[in-house]
């Protein structure tokens, strides 16, 4: 994913948030609806989100120095952490709080078509936003499935802005529904239920979040696909014999460290070993690009003896 195009995704979704935001809010405050309310937190907790991913990009970008050698790529990393912490303090906490307290002490809304009428205005610029999500996203995703993309994505930006589109796309409806059936049965208590279902799904949300960015924090290798190709690369089959092992590790989205001990054939002389690796090493970037730091070790093969 070029920065680019991620931020085209985080921008939309950023002013998509922002605007459907004031919209909550002006909505709660005439309807006192606790749906709108945890819509309108989740909205907040969205838009801040977005800037901590174009923070995250911004500091990424600083060139490596004597403190952090291989870079500052990993700040984008950090950020979409930080990003899945704000969703679930702000976001989910608050709205069951929020839920469980509408529950225990119901209230009866204001002018509830107000609400109704935002909330489908809403879901069109969720909507919007996630169209704009989704197609950044084809390109990377190819023929795996969406769960998969977001699994093995190794670019934060774009299955955290999808995840919390979809949920808050998800989430609208369930204030949708929350404020509908208060209407339409002239109990508030639906509303509190409809504000606890919105907690309950952006805590998910916010824990897969976690675990995959987690993950990416402490330092992920290349993907299956991207090790078979480097694999493949190293070897010459002519002064490089074989791979005896290969460590790999994202420094950041679009840079891969590679580390590798190689065969050379026995009698190489130095000036063959060396255009050996300066060989091996033109390959893998022509077949990885994102292969931005290697270092080759040339060594000789012993087969173990079983």
């Amino acid at each position: 994913m070029s920065a680019g195009g991620g931020r085209k995704a985080i921008f939309a979704a950023l002013t998509a948030n922002a605007g459907i935001a004031v919209a909550k809010f002006v909505g709660f405050a005439i309807t006192g609806s606790s749906s709108m309310l945890a819509e309108s937190v989740h909205s907040v907790a969205d838009t801040s989100n977005q800037g901590l991913l174009l923070v995250g990009q911004n500091r990424a970008e600083q060139q490596a120095d004597k403190l952090h050698q291989f870079g500052y790529g990993r700040n984008r990393y950090f950020y979409a952490f930080v990003v899945a912490l704000v969703l679930f303090t702000l976001g989910s906490l608050f709205a069951i709080y929020e839920g469980v307290h509408k529950i225990q002490h119901p209230e009866d809304l204001s002018s509830p078509i107000v609400a109704v009428i935002i909330l489908m205005a809403a879901i069109a610029l969720e909507a919007y936003s996630f169209t704009i999500a989704v197609r950044e996203s084809r390109p990377l995703k190819g023929n795996a499935s969406w769960w998969h993309f977001i699994r093995t994505s190794r670019t934060p930006e774009l299955p955290v802005v999808l995840l919390e589109d979809a949920g808050a796309l998800v989430g609208l409806v369930l204030a949708l529904g929350g404020v509908g059936l208060t209407m339409l049965t002239g109990d508030p208590v639906w509303d509190g239920i409809g504000t606890l279902l919105i907690g309950a799904l952006l805590g998910i949300i916010a824990i897969v979040l976690i675990i995959e960015m987690k993950s990416l924090l402490i330092g992920e290798g290349a993907t299956q696909d991207e090790e078979d190709r480097i694999l493949a690369a190293l070897v010459d089959g002519n002064r490089i014999e074989r791979v005896i092992h290969c460590r790999t590790q994202y420094l950041g989205p679009e840079e891969i460290l590679v580390a590798a001990k190689v065969a050379i054939s026995p009698g190489s002389g130095i000036a063959d070993v060396a255009a050996a690796i300066d060989q091996a090493e033109a390959r893998v970037r022509d077949s990885v690009p994102a292969a931005k730091l290697i270092y080759i070790e040339p060594d000789l093969y012993r087969a173990t003896v079983g």
